[in-house]
């Protein structure tokens, strides 16, 4: 397979194959929340339940003094790791024409510096992230396997794609190959490692804070 053909290929059948596993995968793991199903508050309601639940979505996004003292490093290289994904994803031109192909919609982009500078800073937040989950004992004892196994998927992409917009070591076609297949091994793996977080995360939130809501608790 020369490398033009490795290209169209992790662009046309692996692509595809990859965006129906993680869709179904995400499905799936929909299904499973919800068919949990609630049982019936009969508690008289004192409170609402959606203004509680969006207002702990948000709420709980700003991390609060006491969170700062005790976690500090983990909280600030964890907003800078996450903000700095969204921006590479998101607003990379080429990366919006992707989703414009695929959805119709588009928006307005960074300068391609902007978003390399930030790719680094994104880089190196996670690799921070990885000595600190090492070197704390008490993360160690804590980190699984599958740990280890998101914060590589998460920070394969990132690197491929440095090499790729550089053009490091190897042919362009197979440089932008190997940075697709990189996304394309994350959206496989998406739906079932904790990843996932992306969307249960606001789910999780939003339902405690609608069962605190109803029952006019602050959350």
């Amino acid at each position: 397979m020369t490398d033009a053909e490795f290209l169209l290929w992790v662009r046309g059948p692996a692509f595809t194959t990859a965006t129906f596993i993680m869709c179904a995968g995400l499905v799936i793991r929909f299904l499973e929340i919800f068919l949990l199903g609630r049982k019936a508050d009969l508690a008289e309601a004192r409170g609402s339940a959606f203004a509680g639940g969006f207002r702990t979505m948000f709420k709980r996004s700003i991390p609060d003094a006491g969170s700062f003292e005790r976690s500090g490093f983990t909280l600030v290289s964890g907003y800078i790791f996450h903000i700095g994904l969204f921006i590479v994803i998101f607003l990379f031109v080429p990366h919006i024409l992707v989703f414009e192909a695929a959805t119709g919609l588009s928006w307005p982009g960074l300068p391609s510096n902007i978003i390399d500078a930030t790719n680094v800073v994104t880089m190196i937040a996670l690799l921070a992230v990885l000595i600190h989950r090492i070197k704390d004992p008490v993360m160690r004892m804590l980190s699984e396997f599958n740990d280890y196994l998101v914060w590589f998927v998460t920070f394969l992409p990132l690197l491929t794609g440095y090499l790729a917009f550089h053009r490091v070591g190897l042919s362009a076609p197979m440089l932008i190959g190997l940075h697709i297949l990189s996304v394309e091994l994350l959206m496989v793996l998406f739906p079932f490692t904790k990843l996932s977080h992306a969307f249960t995360l606001w789910m999780a939130r939003w339902y405690n804070g609608a069962i605190a809501g109803y029952k006019g608790v602050q959350s």
